[in-house]
């Protein structure tokens, strides 16, 4: 089994979709980034993610990391998103576009990204796994795989048809090993018998497993009163022999601090802790919050402006606690944009959702619930 694509720095990666944002405003804070990859460099970070259409991250990876140190001390990865591409030169113009943002030569890590039911024959269409093939040939990239978003028999197919595939990154926490849709466990043991190195995407599941309900806290404090939730959760997928790489989207440095304090010097989790984390893991199963991780994959395509994942997050804060005047209270000024009810049920945010969330009918629920 080939894991040792990288084999010189701890198994965390600093996912930068999720940058602080200057207070009050949606842009990053350069500064406050700064200072979070100086952290993670000295730990023994290397690996750092981001993607051509995660609005600014790019450039702040840019002037954050590559901007100040040098080139061959650090990994980059990047995306190339075919789901945005209205032409097949719009879709292999994106790299350059990304290595012009970056300031770099060459991208480390490139993935076709977010393949799933309804676009994966646009990277056949586009000939995009025979061009991550001519980019590496040319030297602008290092190696090539995928980011994966639909059923074990695609990724079974997907594997079988591209067996030159190098690595391949997929949605795995202890929530999702067993979950109907995700279906972590049957995707982790398909790329492990195909013999590709798995990294890891939404271990703490969008944040939703750094802050779970109480009792699933306290299940979690009783076995170890100094460990985090996160900290439980990036270990677990960490702790996967197959897993080269464990990427965690940090906000602050509140969680870059919490998670190199975990992964620094990294020990896989024990018998006795996987018994915990099942234990957690069946009290958080009787919560019937919404699903959403907060990636915004669905927002940029809205014609209503609908702001989802806020607003779902002030859903999942009524359907916790049940305190509905302060839910309709938060919903009224939290989530931006419009409300629910402007949605016009065209569909394109559950064509986009990686979670593969019924949008259209959840927001039904919010109005129901929020509106009236």
């Amino acid at each position: 089994m080939e894991t040792e694509l990288i084999d010189d720095c701890m198994r965390l990666g600093f996912g930068m979709m999720r940058l602080p944002r200057i207070e009050g405003t949606s842009t990053i804070d350069l500064e406050l980034s700064k200072r979070m990859v100086d952290a993670f460099v000295a730990a023994g970070g290397k690996y750092f993610d981001t993607a051509y259409i995660y609005e600014g991250s790019e450039q702040a990876t840019k002037a954050a990391l590559c901007d100040r140190y040098p080139r061959e001390n650090y990994y980059l990865a990047d995306k190339l998103n075919a789901s945005v591409s209205k032409s097949e030169e719009d879709a292999k113009r994106q790299i350059h576009i990304s290595l012009d943002r970056l300031g770099v030569d060459y991208i480390d890590f490139y993935l076709l990204h977010g393949i799933d039911e309804g676009n994966h024959d646009k990277f056949d269409r586009y000939g995009l796994w025979e061009y991550v093939r001519e980019l590496k040939q040319q030297g602008l990239i290092r190696h090539y795989g995928f980011s994966f978003h639909s059923s074990p028999e695609r990724l079974e197919q997907l594997l079988t048809d591209h067996p030159d595939t190098e690595f391949v990154q997929l949605q795995i926490n202890y929530t999702d090993w067993e979950d109907p849709v995700i279906c972590s466990r049957r995707c982790y043991e398909i790329a492990t018998r195909h013999g590709v190195p798995v990294i890891v995407m939404e271990p703490v599941k969008g944040g939703k497993l750094a802050d779970p309900p109480q009792a699933v806290k306290d299940i979690l404090l009783r076995a170890n009163p100094d460990a985090s939730p996160a900290s439980w959760a990036v270990r677990y997928a960490a702790s996967l022999p197959n897993v080269m790489m464990v990427l965690s989207g940090m906000s602050n440095m509140e969680q870059m601090d919490d998670n190199l304090k975990s992964m620094r010097h990294f020990q896989p989790l024990s018998d006795e802790e996987y018994q915990v984390l099942t234990a957690a893991n069946q009290t958080l199963q009787q919560f019937s919050g919404i699903a959403c991780t907060a990636c915004h994959y669905c927002t940029p395509g809205c014609p209503m402006g609908i702001h989802i994942p806020e607003i779902f997050a002030v859903m999942n804060v009524y359907k916790m606690y049940g305190h509905l005047r302060e839910a309709r209270n938060d919903y009224g000024w939290r989530p931006g944009g419009e409300r629910a009810s402007a949605c016009i049920q065209c569909g394109q945010c559950e064509s986009a959702c990686p979670q593969h969330l019924p949008i259209i009918s959840l927001l039904e629920e919010v109005v129901e619930t929020l509106e009236k």
